[in-house]
């Protein structure tokens, strides 16, 4: 082959990696804005009077002689039950991801590390309840619920999610490529397996945790129906409750509502902005091991 035709070839090869690059960028550019659109939206109505979002809805118009601080306002010094929405959820939320992911991590660590019997039966039933959607297992649940009497309060919320299937799957799959050598390695050095899970896995575990604590603290945070069911009381509704009940067939508080579930994003994207990095490293460990 001449210098000629691989000189060409090189050149073609190239000008298909940069349109090929270029396809990509417009893609993912075209996704930003798409996913970009509604978080604007809501920002921008945001400032908005409530009685004009009812009149002309919820639009991506961005007229300055129209918008002002009075809902932010309203939102901090307001007669109303927002924040304790807020911090409702907040409590929830911490409690029911930290026990997520303790008791998750357990179980995972169990079936990555350690050989039983009926192991790979109760791998595959992990397997199966996450294929099953919520809905089905919703009246079941809330009849154990009410037979254990825990209507009504956050532990009938936090206790059916704590050993969470898709977390205990990933887990296992981020465990299962971590050498057996370094658990022997504890064991020689007489380490106790309480003392090998919390000083050697633990640590190693950190993106792994970083991951699956943003996506349950997003499921947390923003769980309706669940919730929903649960709670009777007023003073113990969650952020996504007390939003809902700003709707009803006597009138719409949009000027809360609105400014409220703007808020109410800021949570999940701050925890996001701070984790990023264990985010992708953990999401990206855990979805090559096998």
């Amino acid at each position: 082959m001449s210098s000629k035709s691989i000189n060409n070839s090189k050149i073609m090869s190239k000008k298909k990696s940069i349109a090929y690059k270029i396809l990509i960028c417009a893609l993912f550019s075209v996704i930003g804005i798409v996913l970009i659109i509604p978080f604007y939206t809501v920002f921008i109505s945001s400032f908005k009077d409530g009685n004009d979002l009812i009149r002309h809805g919820i639009n991506l118009s961005l007229n300055f002689n129209e918008m002002s601080l009075k809902n932010f306002i309203y939102l901090f010094t307001g007669d109303h039950s927002y924040f304790t929405w807020f911090f409702n959820s907040m409590i929830l939320t911490i409690l029911q991801v930290a026990l997520t992911l303790f008791v998750s991590a357990w179980v995972g660590y169990g079936f990555a590390a350690y050989n039983f019997r009926f192991k790979n039966f109760l791998f595959v039933c992990v397997l199966f309840v996450m294929m099953v959607p919520f809905e089905i297992l919703m009246l079941p649940l809330y009849n154990q619920i009410n037979s254990m009497n825990l209507v009504d309060s956050y532990a009938g919320i936090i206790l059916p999610s704590i050993a969470n299937a898709s977390t205990i799957f990933f887990f296992r799959q981020y465990l299962s490529g971590i050498p057996k050598s370094l658990i022997d390695a504890g064991r020689i050095d007489g380490a106790s397996e309480y003392g090998i899970f919390f000083r050697i896995i633990l640590p190693i575990m950190k993106p792994s945790f970083a991951a699956m604590a943003i996506l349950n603290t997003m499921n947390s945070w923003n769980n309706l129906l669940w919730p929903l069911l649960v709670l009777k009381s007023d003073t113990k509704f969650t952020l996504p409750i007390g939003l809902n009940t700003l709707l009803t067939p006597y009138g719409n508080n949009y000027d809360l509502l609105i400014v409220g579930s703007f808020f109410s994003i800021l949570p999940i994207f701050i925890l996001f902005l701070c984790f990023q990095k264990y985010f992708v490293d953990g999401m990206t460990a855990g979805a090559v091991k096998g």
